[in-house]
């Protein structure tokens, strides 16, 4: 009965976070009430919330509540202080220097689930009917291919810079107009990187992450307003 009861969080509370019913950085409803929405006990509901954790779905702020999307590392007021003296093209310019590496790793280190998860979240992205759905499907395939390297400190930094770049250039840029559509490039970009990653081919996984974030650069620049 309890592990029908935790199957039936864990289904449950992935649907919710798929159906993009919470998106990036909501927090979700208390305990209670999501134990008594579902029919399970709050035993079997922290179980499936652990596992979604420690995949990287939500993280937890002990006194705020539970929230959608992977942690920023450390504390959340360094963070802002972080997010105070930069800007989107710096952001851009150290996923660069990290996201290739990243791939890199996956390309030696991924197994079939890994791949699996990134298809899954490529079909996502295609099929988005709005902006805050691609960007939750293309975050969550961007962290998959991060976890899949197998290493725990170079995720932790993926982390840190993942909180970073939503805070800054997210959220300066959706002001903007800038669409889905704007995006349809990514699309082959990112069916080409698996590819790779797939083949274990890391040269190639590498040049084409970074093929990929430049692309995303220059989407960004063109969409920010003007400066003096």
């Amino acid at each position: 009965m309890a592990e029908h009861q935790e199957q039936r969080a864990l289904s449950r509370m992935q649907a919710m976070i798929e159906a993009g019913d919470y998106p990036l950085n909501s927090r979700l409803p208390p305990e209670r009430t999501l134990c008594e929405d579902m029919g399970v006990t709050r035993a079997a509901l922290r179980k499936a919330l652990a596992k979604l954790e420690v995949e990287g779905h939500i993280w937890r702020h002990v006194g705020k509540g539970t929230f959608v999307g992977s942690p920023p590392v450390g504390a959340l007021q360094d963070l802002s202080a972080i997010t105070g003296r930069t800007n989107p093209a710096e952001v851009m310019q150290a996923r660069l220097m990290l996201e290739p590496e990243l791939a890199r790793l996956a390309a030696l280190n991924a197994t079939s689930v890994d791949v699996e998860e990134m298809r899954r979240c490529i079909g996502r992205t295609k099929s988005a009917k709005e902006w805050r759905a691609y960007e939750m499907w293309d975050n969550r395939l961007h962290r998959a291919i991060a976890r899949a390297g197998g290493n725990g400190c170079m995720l932790a930094l993926f982390d840190m810079l993942n909180g970073i770049r939503r805070a800054v250039t997210w959220g300066r840029l959706r002001s903007y107009g800038l669409g889905s559509g704007r995006v349809h490039h990514s699309f082959a970009e990112h069916d080409a990187l698996v590819d790779a990653i797939e083949h274990r081919d890391t040269e190639l996984a590498a040049g084409l992450m970074r093929d990929h974030l430049r692309a995303v650069r220059r989407d960004l620049m063109q969409s920010m307003p003007d400066r003096d």
